[in-house]
């Protein structure tokens, strides 16, 4: 009986930790982003949606891009998706993005702000 309740209670903790898609959180200096999927990441169109601080305030940016990309590697060539993120609140930006392939992505978020300053994050994911 007892390893019947272990096996359900692992059952569904892997089946709420895979429904809750993917989070990922990333610092630069005053920024604090927190990078959501509500799906699991997976290969082909993805949503991602950027909810965006600084100093603890949602940013309004006057622009949020970015760009996902896999360094060539020997037999596999350079491949890189950009997209316009669109700002769906304050503070969180959505943006669609096609990765072709499993594995580790780059990814630089580009930040105009409402008086011109532009910043670029670095960070990546896997899957």
């Amino acid at each position: 009986m007892k390893r019947l309740i272990g096996f359900i209670l692992t059952l569904l903790l892997s089946v709420t930790l895979y429904a809750n898609g993917f989070n990922k959180e990333v610092k630069f200096k005053d920024f604090d982003i927190v990078l959501i999927s509500q799906k699991p990441i997976a290969v082909g169109d993805n949503e991602f949606i950027f909810d965006i601080k600084r100093a603890n305030n949602p940013l309004k940016a006057k622009e949020v891009k970015v760009k996902f990309f896999m360094p060539a590697m020997p037999g596999m060539p350079y491949m890189e998706y950009k997209a316009d993120a669109k700002s769906i609140e304050d503070g969180k930006y959505k943006a669609k993005v096609n990765l072709s392939m499993r594995g580790t992505w780059q990814l630089h978020i580009f930040i105009t702000t409402q008086d011109g300053k532009k910043y670029r994050i670095k960070s990546s994911i896997n899957f």
